[in-house]
């Protein structure tokens, strides 16, 4: 059985043009009057057309009237990418789930695993400000936590599948995205004047994320909040983490 993991490519405003093109009595239509086979034909054609809107209208139809036909298998597999190429999270999310609750046997499960962890990075990121280069690292990270656990999942359950090696690569950019995040707190912390809070915030880009670009700015800001908490003793030690590890940063010039 096909599964749809690479959609056809679909054109910015796609979405838009398929919700004005679908009738608003296609469900009940669809729902009443044809078999089986005729709707998970049509659903296959329109997510091939790229028309996303109709496909889970169609899928949703042939699930609610054949729930234990020939197609309920499959039919969960396409509702989860139709509703991740929609940017519905929740309704993506909660097939995810309700699939692996039902099939946690199935050898589909790595790929569904995998759609977890695309749906929660695709939550997490906002199209309008990557297209702009619109830096917006310090909003909530919950989405991008919940999809590096999914990768995580993945790995560990299934290490052999195919969608491990990019699981992998995303993990990497995820680490740098929560260390990022983890800088943007530290930092509002020290404009703050809440010395202890930076230096635990930073901290945490240490002991999580060790093999991103922002260890160095974490140990900066350890340092300073260490000094003026007055705790000499830290201080001299990540001043020490520093030389063995950045021995060109500037605030080491300073002591």
């Amino acid at each position: 059985m096909h599964k749809f993991v690479k959609g056809a490519a679909v054109a910015f405003f796609s979405l838009a043009i398929a919700a004005c093109s679908s009738k608003p009595d296609d469900h009940d239509l669809l729902a009443g009057k044809q078999t089986p086979e005729e709707l998970y034909s049509q659903a296959r054609t329109s997510m091939e057309l790229g028309n996303f809107t109709k496909a889970v209208r169609t899928l949703e139809a042939l699930d609610s009237k054949y729930p234990f036909g020939p197609y309920k298998t499959q039919v969960q597999l396409d509702l989860i990418y139709a509703y991740y190429k929609q940017a519905d999270t929740a309704n993506a999310i909660a097939n995810v789930d309700r699939f692996l609750k039902l099939n946690p046997t199935h050898p589909d499960a790595d790929y569904v695993t995998y759609m977890r962890g695309l749906i929660n990075m695709q939550a997490d990121s906002y199209m309008l400000h990557d297209m702009l280069s619109i830096d917006r690292t310090d909003r909530d990270p919950q989405s991008a936590q919940e999809a590096f656990k999914d990768f995580s999942r993945l790995l560990k359950m299934y290490p052999s599948s195919r969608y491990a090696a990019d699981a992998r690569q995303r993990m990497q950019y995820l680490k740098n995205r929560l260390a990022s995040y983890a800088i943007k707190v530290a930092e509002y912390y020290v404009k703050m004047d809440a010395w202890s809070a930076a230096a635990v915030r930073a901290q945490t880009v240490l002991e999580s994320f060790p093999d991103t670009p922002y260890v160095e700015q974490a140990l900066e800001i350890m340092a300073k909040s260490y000094g003026k908490l007055g705790q000499d003793k830290l201080q001299q030690h990540v001043l020490m983490v520093m030389q063995a590890n950045f021995p060109e940063n500037e605030m080491l010039q300073q002591h």
